[in-house]
């Protein structure tokens, strides 16, 4: 039997990247599960029927979580769906990239809708669903603990709004049984920031471990966290970034 048997999750932009392998993961750990997409539908439809062909249960389902109406209508789907609502990771994200007299004020409203209004709303709609021992699961960045080069200011800035967030939801939840954790990837091999790219050797360097984490590192990590050995952590930051803060 695996870690999360009997529970339904919901993994905001699950069509790839560290979305798709958390819902992979989860899947085959006994979880039924819904992920969201906005672009991408054929790869989302790629990640349920690869979770189908293994025997696992799972839905795709379209949001813009730039929009907050959308947000909330996808949670509520999500739990009729799965028949219930155990376990949020909310992923959806987006890399902006300049340095501070580029951004315009729209990039900062798109960047901050996407990376912390859209988490709040879910939140809020999922709080109709989920009961004790449910967990709420954020992905932020090892760049709230270390901004390393020019041009992430904007980005840093988003994903730290999601540890504030997380310390209080803790407090807020902890009464009801419900956990909040932030995970905060490091250099990630994905579509976002491929392994082989350009700058890919420097950001390499600054690990202690001289390699990119696979999208696998990270889902197994949130995995730990939704299943029993994260009924006790909650109000907390974990980094896996393969030592670059260290």
């Amino acid at each position: 039997m695996g870690s999360l048997e009997g529970k339904s999750v919901l993994v905001t932009g699950g069509s790839r990247g560290i979305g798709a392998a958390i819902a992979t993961r989860a899947a085959a750990e006994g979880a039924a599960v819904a992920l969201t997409y906005n672009n991408s539908p054929d790869r989302a439809k790629e990640v349920v029927r690869a979770i189908e062909a293994s025997g696992g249960k799972a839905f795709a389902l379209h949001a813009d979580v730039a929009d907050p109406s959308s947000v909330s209508t996808v949670v509520d789907q999500a739990a009729d769906c799965l028949g219930g609502l155990d376990i949020l990771v909310n992923n959806a994200g987006i890399f902006p990239y300049g340095t501070i007299d580029e951004f315009t004020l729209e990039d900062y409203e798109n960047t901050m809708a996407i990376h912390a209004r859209s988490v709040f709303v879910a939140v809020q709609a999922a709080l109709h669903h989920i009961g004790e021992g449910g967990r709420i699961i954020s992905i932020g960045s090892s760049l709230v603990e270390r901004v390393p080069v020019q041009g992430i200011s904007l980005y840093a800035m988003s994903k730290s709004a999601l540890t504030g967030f997380t310390k209080g939801l803790a407090r807020d939840l902890g009464p009801r049984g419900i956990t909040a954790t932030v995970v905060h990837p490091g250099s990630t091999d994905t579509e976002m920031n491929p392994a082989d790219s350009e700058g890919a050797d420097e950001e390499r360097a600054l690990t202690a471990l001289g390699r990119y984490a696979a999208a696998t590192d990270i889902a197994a990590t949130v995995v730990h966290l939704s299943g029993p050995g994260g009924a006790y952590i909650t109000g907390t930051s974990i980094t896996v970034d393969g030592g670059v803060t260290a």
